[in-house]
């Protein structure tokens, strides 16, 4: 139980630097994004997502390249058993380097290079959405330790009213002027209190968990809630802004064209394919020799199978255009409510606003006239339970409305390090690309590619 008091004594310690605006070393919610996106384990793994596409375009660039292969062989022979080598041992070695190119296929390899650097380009989106839900992950864990705080200080304060009120009503009965079920109602009143003080410590104790997880570290104390960032004047211009921007809109693009790239490339199988080769051997004996030769080839029946690859990439362009189509009207969707929930949080935090000046001046109003008779204990408990709620249902909304703008920043494409302007170093997609587009051998840039990762290990 000490844990939760000192708790509690930390949470009322952060609403009043809160209040009072000051905190040497508390966080910011740009403090919070900025921790997110350098922690997040789900980055890097999409980010190594990434670095496994683009060698999937050095694969694809290699196909173009003429392929080298070296073998030896070496054989024994026994002599000394029955048949007509009795009596003779033979030994013999050779080796191998033969060389093969690819001179016509149809177009099928430049397709598939072309359809990989789409993969890429998708991937990219990919990521850049990873980073929005990471982001939009960490403003939530913010807003919701901001609230549990405040949450907690006001159930701290409620204990503390609630027993001067007791006090109050034990005074007075003592001089004859309530009964002893105005006191018992006080003592109900004060137990649920205290049960709402634990509760809100307990709640406390799960958004520090959740921020840890968003952010990678549990928040120290926290400085308040910034200046909302500008947004779109209508929800026609946030939707064209979300079509034009969104990463899900992206990806889906992306990968319509490279199912339409794959449908060219099965259409290509079916044709020819001319190939060069060439080759010297080396035998024990000291003869060598060497070829050079055309190969053409095509295959005439497989069984349908080629036809079947064909229709089968048909399909899935077809999947994949039908998938932009709905990327395109949930995103769409998805800025509607985004915008319904701002606009529903502001109309909240209009009326709280207004609820709690009506209540705080009924709270004073049923103290006085309960001094004279006027108003009973029970009125002025439920006169103080409403200005409670009044203030908790502000926290709230508050933290709603900072969750609502950044989440439609989301639905728009927007709720990036970049947009948000956050002054860190970002993640590089190119860097590793461009050390690996071209296939380079491991042996010729292979230190480079290990500074490139090494790099992009802390971005």
């Amino acid at each position: 139980m000490s844990g939760i008091f000192r708790m509690v004594t930390g949470a009322a310690l952060a609403a009043s630097m809160l209040a009072g605006g000051a905190a040497a070393r508390a966080e910011t919610l740009t403090d919070a994004l900025i921790a997110a996106y350098k922690n997040s384990h789900l980055l890097e793994q999409n980010r190594a997502v990434l670095r496994a596409a683009d060698e999937d375009v050095a694969q694809a660039v290699a196909a173009l390249r003429p392929v080298i292969q070296f073998s030896m062989d070496a054989t024994y022979t026994d002599g000394n058993r029955k048949g007509p080598t009795v009596g003779t041992t033979v030994t013999s070695a050779s080796a191998d380097v033969t060389a093969s190119l690819t001179l016509y296929d149809g177009g099928s390899n430049r397709l598939a290079i072309d359809a990989a650097k789409e993969n890429v380009m998708a991937t990219r989106a990919a990521l850049i959405g990873v980073e929005q839900n990471v982001l939009l992950a960490a403003v939530q864990a913010y807003m919701d330790v901001f609230a549990a705080i405040q949450n907690a200080s006001l159930a701290e304060n409620n204990v503390r009213v609630l027993t001067q009120q007791l006090r109050a009503t034990e005074d007075r009965f003592e001089v004859g002027e309530v009964t002893r079920t105005d006191v018992s109602l006080a003592q109900s009143r004060l137990a649920a209190a205290r049960s709402n003080l634990v509760a809100a410590q307990g709640a406390l104790a799960n958004a520090r968990e959740a921020y840890r997880r968003a952010v990678g570290k549990y928040p120290a104390g926290l400085s308040g809630i910034p200046s909302l960032p500008s947004l779109p004047k209508s929800t026609s211009s946030a939707r064209d802004i979300a079509v034009r921007s969104h990463p899900d809109i992206l990806q889906a693009q992306h990968n319509v064209t490279a199912a339409e790239l794959n449908v060219a490339r099965a259409k290509a199988a079916q044709g020819p394919s001319l190939s060069a080769n060439a080759g010297l051997t080396a035998e024990d004996d000291g003869g060598e020799y060497g070829f050079v030769g055309l190969s053409l080839s095509q295959t005439i029946y497989a069984g349908g199978g080629l036809y079947a690859a064909e229709r089968q990439a048909r399909a899935n362009a077809e999947r994949a255009r039908a998938a932009l189509l709905q990327s395109v009207r949930l995103i769409e969707e998805q800025v509607g409510s985004a915008w319904a929930n701002l606009s529903v949080a502001r109309a909240q935090i209009e009326a709280t606003d207004r609820q709690i000046r009506a209540a705080q001046l009924a709270f004073e109003g049923t103290k006085e006239e309960a001094r004279f008779g006027a108003r009973t204990t029970l009125d002025v408990l439920d006169a103080e339970q409403e200005l409670l709620d009044a203030r908790t249902a502000r926290v709230q909304a508050e933290a709603n409305q900072y969750v609502a703008v950044y989440a439609l920043l989301a639905s728009m494409g927007l709720l990036t390090v970049e947009h948000l302007d956050l002054g860190i170093p970002t993640y590089d997609p190119l860097q590793y690309y461009n050390a690996v587009r071209n296939a380079p051998a491991k042996s010729i840039q292979g230190a480079r590619l290990d500074r490139v990762l090494e790099a992009l290990g802390r971005p």
